[in-house]
């Protein structure tokens, strides 16, 4: 059977400053000046391989509140839209993994099928990849309020989407077993 296989995390970013290091003038130490604001936005995104290893795809959903089951299975929905055929989907055994929406969920819908990563292996998930890419993106940068960050992030997306090799990055940059690398 040839399936898509789909790679899935949650992450969050903050409006407080993701601060890296960066070239400056000798002896002009770069400043970046902020609001103390602990508000966020949370992720949840999905890279996908075709069934014939040629295409990759990434899914970004945001919220501007925790992240829970529901949401998940929301999610999964929405990817069964965009994915025809068979779906294996690798994830961790996080706990918003679990619930009745998911479990419904995966009762509801025979093409999708489920396997978890081992305990603590986010080295083995492509999608760890697009988080980091993202957060390289957004550092030393100072968003001042939710929508302007949400604005960056829905950006910087649509650029990672458009760009194959990219996406190819972060698949051959996990730890993946060869054959599940397109």
């Amino acid at each position: 059977m040839k399936a898509h296989l789909v790679f899935l995390d949650e992450s969050g970013f903050l409006l407080m400053p993701n601060v890296r290091r960066t070239w400056a003038p000798c002896g002009q130490t770069p400043t970046v000046y902020h609001r103390y604001r602990r508000d966020k936005i949370s992720a949840i995104s999905a890279v996908s391989v075709s069934p014939q290893r040629q295409r990759l795809g990434l899914y970004v959903h945001f919220y501007q509140d925790n992240i829970t089951h529901s949401e998940v299975a929301f999610f999964l929905r929405d990817l069964l839209r965009h994915l025809r055929g068979s779906i294996v989907l690798l994830w961790d055994g996080g706990s918003i993994h679990q619930g009745e929406a998911i479990e419904q969920m995966l009762q509801d819908n025979s093409r999708l099928h489920c396997e978890r990563f081992p305990s603590y292996a986010p080295e083995l998930n492509p999608d760890e990849w697009a988080w980091r890419h993202l957060k390289h993106e957004l550092a030393n940068g100072r968003p001042d309020n939710l929508d302007e960050l949400m604005e960056t992030l829905c950006q910087l997306t649509t650029e990672a989407r458009k760009r194959q090799d990219l996406m190819a990055s972060f698949v051959t940059a996990s730890n993946l077993p060869s054959f599940l690398r397109p």
